[in-house]
């Protein structure tokens, strides 16, 4: 680190210390598991502790009978939280002081606010400290935070500097903004880019076409958020910034749970601070060990507004490894939302990143969107140059991985439209036998 940044470093951890130390307990107990495992017996403790407070003191979980387990809550998704909010709010936590609010993006829907209490955000702290280091980013290092700055989480000048921040804007991705997005870059010395997984592949992607000199860029450290990231433009941001590319799994709800491995895809997960079940697709029962299932998050740690079975929409496959009574959490596949979910003409389920990393360097495109309208018809958006695209070559990448009569027409488009959250959708399933739609 350079001595401005170090010094925000160490006083960082001074201002902490004159505070109690309590960051750092916790981020010494966030690295302790990751070396060694989370116990099992003081998880089970804690979500008996969890259970026990959201029955006496919200009115949602009220009606739940004292001792009752984890498999007895109900499962809940953002809807259950929309339609009675106030009902999961802890009438402890009211008016804590140092809480805080958190609004979901709103991508496809109306945001939700999520209210954490203290201790809640000082986890959250401990976490994003530690699975920085783990990306190469340090505290008080010059962070370039890639996304869309609408006004309710723009960040004030005297937070920016105490953050050594700089607000990126990805509402526009154009050939104009991206170049002066990457002047800015280059000229302010960002060290870390941080931000939506999209904006930063379109930013690969024009390095990748204006065959932009990143030599004099200061970037050492590139951590996607928000949504996943295909292999093949992981690897390219690698080969482009010489420096690692992990991504975070994480959500505005419940904030960052886990890493991606800095030599492969396989997500750690924080099992000090969120318990992790994974379900079927079909029915409440547990999903064996290689198995998509539905990730259901319990936030061990948020009091003001306890967060139970949290359905966020997500596929995954895990691995749990337990030994001595301590166990490990990671997440092997990441699919990302139930509606990015597609499936062949067979109904089995596939990764996206079929599209993704097919699509990556095919010559003229620009953007491109991938819809699933029934059970074996799919339609392919393309912008880009149709004299330069090889409508063949691209049937011939990804028409083989749908099976039996499926078919891909393809649909030339002058932009793919932007979310309510400035992300671009790129994969979106419209079949009404998945969606229920």
């Amino acid at each position: 680190m350079v001595i401005d940044e170090r010094a925000r470093w160490f006083g960082f951890w001074l201002l902490d210390r004159k505070n109690g130390g309590v960051i750092r307990k916790a981020y010494d107990e966030i690295r302790y598991a990751y070396r060694n495992g989370t116990s099992v017996a003081e998880t089970e403790e804690k979500i008996a502790k969890l259970i026990d407070h959201a029955r006496r003191t919200t009115k949602f979980y009220s009606n739940i009978p004292e001792g009752a387990g984890l498999n007895d809550m109900p499962i809940v998704n953002k809807d259950t939280y929309r339609a009675d909010y106030d009902a999961f709010l802890s009438s402890e936590y009211l008016n804590e002081k140092g809480s805080r609010v958190m609004s979901t993006s709103g991508s496809t829907g109306t945001p939700l606010q999520i209210v954490q209490n203290l201790d809640k955000v000082r986890h959250d702290t401990a976490d994003g400290i530690f699975f920085g280091a783990m990306a190469d980013y340090y505290i008080g290092m010059k962070m370039g935070f890639i996304r869309v700055w609408v006004h309710n989480v723009k960040k004030s000048p005297l937070r920016l500097l105490a953050e050594n921040m700089i607000m990126v804007d990805s509402s526009d991705l154009g050939e104009k903004a991206l170049t002066e997005m990457l002047d800015m870059i280059r000229k302010k010395k960002v060290r870390c880019l941080l931000g939506y997984a999209s904006a930063l592949a379109e930013m690969s992607r024009f390095i990748e076409t204006h065959d932009v000199d990143t030599s004099k860029f200061s970037v050492t450290s590139i951590i996607p958020i928000s949504e996943s990231m295909p292999t093949v433009v992981k690897e390219k941001l690698k080969e482009q910034f010489h420096c690692p590319v992990q991504q975070w799994y994480s959500n505005e709800e419940n904030g960052i749970m886990g890493i991606q491995g800095r030599d492969n895809d396989v997500y750690y997960i924080d099992s000090e601070n969120f318990y992790f079940e994974i379900l079927k697709l079909d029915s409440d029962e547990p999903a064996e060990p290689g198995e998509m299932g539905r990730i259901v998050i319990t936030d061990l740690r948020n009091y003001a507004m306890p967060i139970i079975r949290y359905d966020n929409g997500d596929l995954a496959v895990y691995r749990r490894v337990e030994k001595n009574g301590r166990f490990k959490l990671y997440l092997t596949e990441l699919y990302g939302r139930r509606s990015d979910t597609i499936y062949d003409t067979a109904g089995n389920a596939l990764t996206p990143f079929i599209i993704t990393n097919n699509l990556w360097d095919v010559e003229g495109v620009r953007q491109y969107r991938f819809l699933q309208d029934t059970k074996d018809t799919y339609t392919l958006e393309l912008n880009g140059d149709p004299d330069v695209m090889d409508e063949e070559d691209i049937l011939g990448r990804i028409l083989p991985y749908f099976g039996e009569g499926a078919k891909i027409n393809i649909v030339y488009v002058d932009e793919i439209p932007v979310l309510n959250s400035g992300k671009r959708k790129y994969i979106e399933n419209r079949c009404p036998e998945y969606t229920g739609r």
